[in-house]
């Protein structure tokens, strides 16, 4: 009988073992679905309000949309739904800051 000291080891004490090893497709596949379906949000508000008031509205309705997919994320994921909603709204509003401070440092519209 042969034994197998580290996969003994990675089984018992670590919790690894086939069920438990990353499966890198279905992640990738996961990813591209949520960030599809994140990124439909924004673009449904243009198809349906009027140009006019674009910049305003979907910048507002990006926000809320990155608060409300915080909270779901953080919820399916078992974490605290105030801190995750709060943090991932956050992040997103400074990188719309930035986004549109560095367009307009170049003179550009973004």
């Amino acid at each position: 009988m042969r034994h197998d000291a580290l996969g003994a080891h990675a089984r018992d004490e670590l919790g690894i073992s086939e069920v438990s090893t990353a499966r890198p497709i279905q992640a990738a596949l996961a990813s591209a679905g949520t960030f599809s379906v994140g990124a439909s949000l924004p673009l449904l508000v243009v198809l349906l309000l009027p140009a006019s008031s674009l910049m305003w509205t979907v910048s507002g309705s990006s926000l809320l949309f990155l608060a409300l997919l915080g909270s779901l994320a953080a919820k399916t994921g078992g974490a605290p739904v105030l801190v995750a909603a709060s943090r991932v709204t956050f992040w997103g509003a400074l990188a719309m800051a930035l986004t549109a401070g560095v367009g307009a440092l170049f003179g550009v519209a973004v």
